[in-house]
């Protein structure tokens, strides 16, 4: 078989990748190992709406299960953040459905499909990639001028390609349980050593039904299971309105910090599976489809030229969309992190004002917070914190 641009991963990334190249003229093929696309989920399901926008989907009750305008930030111990950013921000979405109607979009395209068909070598040849692959345990091979990689989190493309690993990955855990919200417009986060390096996160699925996880970003301590465990039982908040059990549980991994090189002769790494994740609140799909848009117009404007040299133009590309928001969100992700309780307790409580408030609402965005933190920086708007957001401001600009 003989493509133009074969996309590994069906995904958002993946699909979106592999859409854009079909509608530019290319003869795509996209494969997925697993047998049903959206699944197995490992994803919170809060989407931006600049996201699902990305993504060209139209909000509807296909996927969309709620809408979300602020949320709630609780400090270790002292006065929650109410943050209000009065319209909708986020999409609470069934990633099931989200990921099936984008694989669709694809299909309609006249991309060309293959479940349960993992890839297992990959060799290039007289300016063509030979891709081998298993399809219900029969191995195949496969050629095109160019592959897009977007196989997720724990990229065999990428290693195959010899461009590594990406810089670190967080473990997550997502229960979906019993639990009364006390405003299903607003997604409620916890910092602090309870959930270290990132955060945890209740996020209403209705007034009834919220999704309770967190990640972590450590080496040492317990596992996300147990930090899961002790805020359902300990945290006096989510202990007070968790109505037991669960009615699922996914685990996943978030990976922050994008591959040294993103292409090889013949490949390009889109998405999680090269790190294009946002570092602040963990992210991918916004990013992943930037990039993915990206990859197929390289892919086919290339003519007869996939080396690296020529794919070079696609890390370029991505790099000077997005490469500064990912580094900014990488350099506040490690501020945060670095933070004591009794730190946290102190930054949030100083954002606790109505200039502060008023300034989270006009410039607060979920896919470029460098906009907010530039703005929050200016010592007018916090005096009393002046030598934290000092120290804040050389970590980060």
């Amino acid at each position: 078989m003989q493509y133009d641009v074969i996309v590994v991963g069906g995904g958002p990334v993946g699909s979106t990748a592999a859409r854009y190249a079909a509608q530019e003229g290319a003869k795509v093929l996209l494969i997925e190992e697993n047998a049903v696309i959206g699944s197995p989920v490992g994803c919170t399901g809060l989407l931006s709406t600049r996201a699902v926008k990305e993504c060209d989907a139209e909000p509807s009750e296909e996927f969309v299960l709620n809408s979300v305008r602020g949320a709630c930030v609780h400090p270790p111990s002292e006065i929650p953040l109410p943050i209000d950013g009065g319209r909708t921000k986020a999409y609470v979405v069934s990633r099931k459905m989200f990921d099936r109607k984008l694989f669709r979009m694809a299909i309609d395209t006249g991309v060309d499909v293959m479940l349960r068909t993992r890839a297992v070598g990959m060799q290039r040849s007289n300016d063509v990639q030979t891709l081998s692959v298993l399809e219900r345990g029969k191995q195949e091979n496969i050629q095109a001028k160019v592959i897009i990689a977007a196989d997720g989190v724990r990229s065999n493309m990428a290693k195959m390609a010899g461009l590594g690993n990406v810089q670190r990955i967080m473990p997550g855990i997502q229960i979906e349980a019993p639990y009364r919200s006390d405003d299903p417009d607003f997604v409620e986060l916890f910092v602090g050593s309870r959930a270290p390096g990132l955060f945890a996160w209740t996020v209403p699925v209705d007034e009834h039904i919220s999704r309770i996880g967190l990640a972590t970003d450590t080496i040492d301590g317990p596992e996300t299971y147990e930090y899961l465990q002790w805020l359902l039982q300990h945290n006096p908040h989510i202990r007070s309105r968790y109505g037991g059990g669960q009615t699922d549980m996914v685990f996943g991994g978030i990976p922050i910090g994008p591959l040294r090189r993103t292409y090889a002769d013949g490949i390009m790494i889109a998405g999680d599976a090269a790190g294009q994740v946002k570092p602040t609140s963990g992210g991918g799909i916004y990013t992943g489809a930037v990039c993915a848009k990206i990859a197929a117009k390289v892919a086919v404007s290339l003519g007869d030229d996939a080396s690296a040299g020529s794919l070079q133009q696609y890390e370029k590309k991505w790099k000077a969309s997005i490469g500064k928001e990912l580094s900014m969100g990488m350099r506040i992700h490690d501020f945060i992190k670095g933070l004591s309780d009794n730190e946290l307790d102190e930054l949030l409580g100083a954002m606790n004002t109505p200039l502060i408030l008023d300034t989270i609402t006009e410039y607060g965005d979920m896919d470029h917070p460098s906009v907010l933190i530039r703005k929050m920086l200016d010592p007018r708007r916090s005096a009393h914190m002046l030598k934290l957001f000092t120290a804040f401001a050389k970590a980060v600009l």
